[in-house]
């Protein structure tokens, strides 16, 4: 659906929804920033990931900002924190909302591959 509004100029603008879609905003503001797409496509898998496994799939990523990236997927409630009980080992693996997220990262990925 359309919208029509008024520009700088004070002419009609015609927009579309997904211009305005505010979850659409806030949803690329999640996957787009840097390192975050490539976390979650890590953790696509279905396998929990130590931390120094997502090191090895995020090379350039520095650990502080690694760290940083994880604690706001998880506060995001897209990456979840485990704990061992046992061993006190932590890993990392997605919610059923970041595994939802899988079949867009594998668009990407095709669209890469051909256009990248």
């Amino acid at each position: 659906m359309a919208l029509s509004s008024k520009n700088k100029e004070g002419t009609d603008y015609i927009g579309t929804d997904n211009e305005m879609c505010q979850h659409y905003i806030n949803a690329f503001q999640i996957i787009g920033k840097k390192w975050n797409g490539l976390i979650i496509s890590s953790l696509c898998a279905g396998n929990y990931m130590r931390f120094k496994d997502l090191t090895r799939c995020v090379r350039a990523c520095s650990d502080r900002v690694l760290v940083e990236r994880l604690k706001e997927l998880e506060k995001e409630g897209i990456v979840k924190r485990s704990v061992d009980s046992d061993t006190k080992i932590i890993s990392y693996g997605l919610t059923r909302k970041g595994a939802d997220l899988k079949p867009a990262l594998d668009k990407i990925h095709d669209w890469a591959d051909k256009w990248v």
